[in-house]
């Protein structure tokens, strides 16, 4: 038994502990919904903190599109509802917002007017975010972290930002501090699509909303193959993980078949069966015959 373990068993916490850290609401649910629900009704302390409000996100349809950024500027506080029930059909209880709801806002995309804004994500200052997540890391002590590749994922400053402030926190909580006791994170995973399974989903699309296009060649980011370590089969949480898209609907809208899905650009996206993940600190578990993880705490 670990030291770790041996913490854990005496403060009675729950055995098994899953960090996940994201840029935005609806993030949690995009690529790492499945896996958040399969691990919540196994009964893992699952903990998703987001670092913004979304506030200069995009609106679907008409019926909320005067809450964006530039008109009333209340799309971020309405995402908190989004969310709230979003994390609730994947059983998690409810959103945990990195330095408290608001601290930081939503820094849009490079080159905009918002990523300019003080209060920005990506403008804030690098050794008061570390310190918000060494806190909540220390706090939940997790065994596995999981946040976005170097690139964020599909590019997005906030994405970015959050790979860049997950592994310096990861790294600084593990050191002595002033604030709590030391916690070394045994894992830590990026989410990531591999390239593989998002052509056969694209390949099993057949019917789709009129006003939906499929994406052009190498359009929607994925990995290759070789990278992936850990496949998590999500078969079984599917329902779930649509119901929380479904949540989100100022930002995402699920095809009538329920096995694809659509943002505001209207580029259609297959639901996909399985959330692949690179581990990128701490040992590679029991793996099957391809060689991959088939559970985040192997």
């Amino acid at each position: 038994m670990t030291t770790n373990d041996v913490a854990a068993a005496d403060s009675e916490e729950p055995a098994r502990r899953l960090l996940l850290v994201h840029a935005h609401p609806d993030d949690e649910s995009l690529t790492t919904g499945g896996t958040i629900a399969r691990y919540a009704a196994a009964g893992v302390a699952v903990t998703v903190v987001t670092c913004t409000l979304g506030e200069e996100g995009e609106v679907i349809g008409d019926t909320w599109a005067g809450l964006v950024a530039d008109e009333a500027d209340q799309l971020g506080g309405y995402r908190v509802l989004e969310l709230t029930a979003a994390l609730g059909h994947l059983g998690v209880s409810a959103p945990l917002f990195l330095g408290g709801a608001g601290r930081w806002r939503d820094s849009g995309m490079a080159g905009t007017p918002a990523a300019r804004n003080p209060r920005a994500f990506v403008n804030a200052d690098s050794g008061e975010v570390i310190a918000a997540l060494v806190e909540v890391i220390r706090q939940r002590r997790p065994q596995v972290v999981v946040c976005y590749d170097p690139q964020g994922g599909y590019g997005h400053p906030d994405h970015i930002r959050v790979h860049e402030v997950v592994t310096a926190a990861v790294e600084a909580a593990a050191s002595d501090g002033d604030a709590g006791e030391p916690w070394d994170v045994a894992k830590l995973y990026w989410t990531v699509t591999e390239a593989t399974s998002l052509s056969t989903g694209l390949e099993c699309i057949t019917e789709y909303p009129e006003s939906w296009r499929l994406p052009e060649p190498g359009e929607l980011p994925c990995v290759p193959d070789s990278d992936v370590t850990t496949t998590i089969d999500v078969r079984g949480h599917l329902a779930a993980k649509v119901a929380a898209f479904e949540a989100h609907a100022t930002q995402v809208t699920v095809a009538p078949s329920g096995t694809e899905y659509a943002l505001s650009n209207d580029i259609v996206q297959p639901i996909l069966v399985e959330e692949h993940y690179v581990l990128v600190r701490g040992a590679l578990g029991a793996v099957a015959e391809d060689g991959r993880e088939r559970d985040l705490f192997s």
